[in-house]
């Protein structure tokens, strides 16, 4: 590291006042680690609490080192929230105010895949997508799409980045399409004839100068998958919202194949060979169709043998088209783009089919990926039967690509599972004992030499929290309660809802395992109490959260997205309620076989998958009570099974250290003192 820089305390408390901010003890702690793991190359693990400020803690060790050194560091987040707070607030307040300091500003961009960019070669007249089976035969949906592409050309007049995410109110997938590319579609900026005003290149050019570069953990997973570079150059990655991390990587590592999809490759490539090749094709999608129609959804632990027959003949018919295709011979770039559509959707099925038949060539104990198909013609928007497959971990990935090629700090308000690190760290494919390296003798660099063994070292670092937990929140556990059932809520819990609700005076965020239980709870408490009821669905969820932040007396029930995305600072949030510990539901097809893979190899699946997944969700949800040091409450968790099973320990050390109680009367005075408080 360079001496002419200040050091990194300077830098921090500079950074720090210039926002108007006080040091943190925590703070501190977490910038002095993410630069001892910068310079010595250890891998970081470091949990930091709300209000901690890991922002800062770990943008000003990267700035510095990033200027110092004439490289780039890589920020990777997994919500478009996050990512907007770094570029819009955090990244230029802090360049700001280190500009004196560096002597120069430091440099940031913001860079996603190519498909979240318009291709301004597809919106002047090149190839166009094919629509979806369904869309072909319904004129209100292609009269939408008309609408949506003709919204976009006009928008593209006046954006300056091309971002789908800029777009407000934002369009269908189908649409979007219809005026981008992926990676494999893409003609090459050199060869299309927008290549210089192409968005996607623009945006890679930019992160190419940049100091600091903020993606998502999706492209990170793209980078880490592909054969070909995608970020820029870089020795440092930051990984935050790093709990996070497993279920982006496996979502972009997962493959789809259905009739849809090899109707589309048939149809795109029907132009471009012999009639017989692309009709094989489209003959072995059909087959697809029918025999999808009859096979149950859910996992498969076989492949039946006529799927078997089918997915070999796409697999040899997508085959057969893509040589008929043979190597590129035209220069136009619409024929050539008309070619790479054709030939990256035959790959993609192709590929898939590959994976489907090779998942079941192992057993248990020794397979790699899960498959299982999906559908649901019943529901308002019907979707037809999808074979996926998917891999049981991506934790081999994780250690060659992202822990082998760079130094990295993952962090989040929870990554401490059971009271360790250990359970996320198996997951993302660090070795259970945590090592940190001292500086090598007789060098002048913290980083160890070179060695020919296979070790990846690592730290995990607790910062703690500056809130007093034990004195400003309660773990209420309903240990009165009967276990939940299968058929919604019990009238046992809707009572104990109702008696919570009333006594907080509103003020409540119910987090529940399914949609059907939120939707019970918020018709059931309609009819029972005087506060308003929210729930996820009627609304937009930011314009829900938004009118629960403004009306104290107000409660907001919902699923899944709401256990994380929630920041409700203030008198509006008193009350968190759980209906149910949020173990993955039985018929899950990705958790049932990882827990069984787990167990076919004499491990304890149910420990390593399901009450990992539940303490995640858990740790995150009761993250939702303290979101500033002024906020007081209860989190009350309707399962008497986090008292009373053996597991509940594990799950109870997950979750912050609030003051433990399971006397409902106790809550309740707790819960009407606030309310007459907060008055």
């Amino acid at each position: 590291m360079s001496d002419s820089l200040p050091p990194l305390r300077e830098l921090l408390d500079t950074a720090v006042t210039a926002v108007g901010g006080a040091e943190r003890a925590g703070q501190v702690e977490m910038a002095e680690a993410v630069d001892a793991a910068i310079r010595t190359g250890d891998h970081l693990a470091v949990q930091a609490g709300t209000g901690t400020g890991k922002s800062l803690a770990y943008l000003v060790p990267s700035v510095r080192h990033a200027v110092a050194k004439g490289t780039t560091v890589v920020i990777s987040t997994a919500t478009i929230a996050l990512q907007r707070q770094l570029v819009d607030r955090d990244l230029p307040r802090l360049a700001k105010s280190l500009a004196k300091s560096l002597r120069r500003t430091p440099t940031f961009a913001i860079l996603k895949g190519r498909r979240n960019y318009l291709c301004l070669h597809r919106l002047d007249g090149g190839p166009q997508d094919e629509p979806e089976d369904q869309a072909l035969f319904d004129p209100f949906a292609i009269s939408r799409l008309g609408r949506e592409v003709t919204r976009l050309r006009e928008w593209a007049g006046d954006t300056e980045s091309g971002d789908r995410d800029e777009l407000v109110p934002g369009v269908s997938e189908q649409a979007w399409r219809q005026v981008s590319v992926s990676a494999r579609e893409c003609l090459g900026a050199s060869r299309c004839p927008m290549g210089t005003d192409c968005f996607a290149e623009r945006a890679r050019a930019e992160a190419g100068r940049a100091d600091i570069v903020v993606t998502n953990h999706a492209l990170l997973a793209i980078d880490a998958l592909q054969g070909y570079q995608v970020l820029p150059e870089h020795d440092v990655v930051i990984v935050d919202e790093a709990h996070d991390l497993v279920d982006r990587v496996t979502s972009v590592a997962t493959g789809e194949l259905s009739a849809a999809a090899v109707s589309i490759a048939a149809r795109r490539v029907g132009r471009l060979v012999e009639e017989d090749t692309a009709d094989r094709l489209a003959e072995s999608g059909d087959g697809l169709a029918m025999l999808l129609e009859d096979v149950s959804t859910g996992r498969l632990d076989t492949l039946p043998e006529p799927l078997r027959a089918t997915v070999s003949a796409i697999r040899d018919s997508a085959h057969g088209c893509i040589t008929a295709l043979g190597p590129e011979r035209q220069s136009d770039p619409d024929a050539v783009a008309t070619r790479k559509l054709a030939m990256s959707m035959l790959e993609e099925v192709h590929d898939n089919a590959v994976r489907v038949l090779a998942a079941f060539d192992t057993d248990d104990a020794h397979r790699r990926d899960v498959v299982w198909v999906t559908g649901d013609f019943g529901s308002a928007t019907p979707r037809p039967p999808t074979v996926k497959v998917a891999p049981l971990g991506v934790a081999g990935l994780l250690r060659e690509r992202l822990f082998g090629e760079n130094t990295t700090v993952l962090t989040s308000a929870t990554l401490t599972l059971g009271g360790t690190f250990d359970a996320l760290a198996k997951q993302w494919g660090l070795p259970g004992t945590q090592r940190a390296g001292a500086k090598a003798e007789g060098t002048a660099t913290d980083k160890e030499p070179p060695s020919d063994a296979d070790d990846v070292r690592w730290t995990g670092l607790d910062v703690g929290s500056p809130f007093d937990h034990p004195r400003t929140g309660i773990l209420y556990t309903a240990r009165h309660l009967p276990p939940p059932g299968r058929d919604g809520l019990p009238p046992a819990y809707l009572d104990e809802i109702q008696a919570l609700v009333e006594a907080a005076g509103g003020r409540t965020l119910g987090l529940f395992s399914s949609m059907r239980a939120a939707k019970q709870a918020a018709l059931a408490l309609r009819e029972r109490v005087e506060q308003d009821i929210l729930c996820q669905g009627e609304d937009s969820t930011s314009l829900l959260v938004k009118k629960f932040a403004e009306n104290p007396a107000t409660c907001l029930f919902g699923t899944l997205s709401l256990w994380q995305g929630v920041d409700v600072p203030g008198p509006s949030l008193s009350l968190v309620v759980m209906d149910r510990i949020p173990f993955p539901r039985p018929d899950d097809p990705l958790a049932s076989a990882r827990q069984r893979a787990v167990e076919a190899r004499g491990g304890n699946g149910f420990l390593t998958v399901a009450a990992t997944h539940a303490a995640l969700l858990l740790a995150q949800g009761a993250g939702r009570l303290l979101r500033s040091t002024d906020d007081r409450g209860v989190v009350a968790v309707l399962d008497p099974r986090l008292a009373t099973a053996r597991y509940g320990g594990f799950l109870r050390a997950s979750l912050p250290p609030f003051w433990p109680t399971t006397d409902p009367e106790v809550v309740r005075a707790a819960l009407r003192r606030l309310d007459a408080a907060a008055k």
